[in-house]
């Protein structure tokens, strides 16, 4: 699954706070609320690297997740605070890999491990991600 432990150095983090209409009936954050946040921080990851998805698909290229792991091992309630954590990897010649995990914040507990791999496409047919893997900061 994901190549990440809880002693990673990950190139990207952001600070949130869970909401309360994102919490279920047992007080807890929703388990799909967790793929909102996730996603979230792989935006603003791309942002921090001058990434637009608007500018790329009209680049023509679209990134497409194909596939999100999830290991759930602690629940956030109602106003905690947390950081999502991020790496980033390159996966044969059409993948990306996001590596990403979170902690509840101040006590870095940790509540959720994922792995999340995209594709790039362009008209719906996969293809090398070309000049966005060194814009990623990833080798070629």
């Amino acid at each position: 699954m994901t190549h990440i432990t809880e002693e990673n150095t990950f190139i990207y983090s952001i600070e949130l706070a869970v909401r309360d209409y994102e919490c279920d009936i047992q007080g807890v954050v929703n388990n799909a609320n967790y793929l909102h946040y996730l996603e979230h921080s792989r935006h603003e990851f791309l942002i921090s690297r001058g990434i637009s998805f608007a500018d790329l698909h009209e680049e023509g290229l679209d990134l497409i997740v194909t596939r999100v792991e999830i290991d759930y091992k602690y629940p956030l309630r109602s106003r905690d605070k947390f950081v999502i954590r991020l790496n980033v990897r390159r996966e044969g010649n059409i993948r990306v890999i996001f590596d990403q995990i979170i902690f509840r914040l101040p006590d870095e507990k940790l509540i959720v491990k994922a792995c999340v791999t995209a594709v790039a496409t362009k008209k719906g047919k996969p293809v090398a991600p070309g000049d966005l893997i060194t814009r990623l900061g990833l080798n070629e």
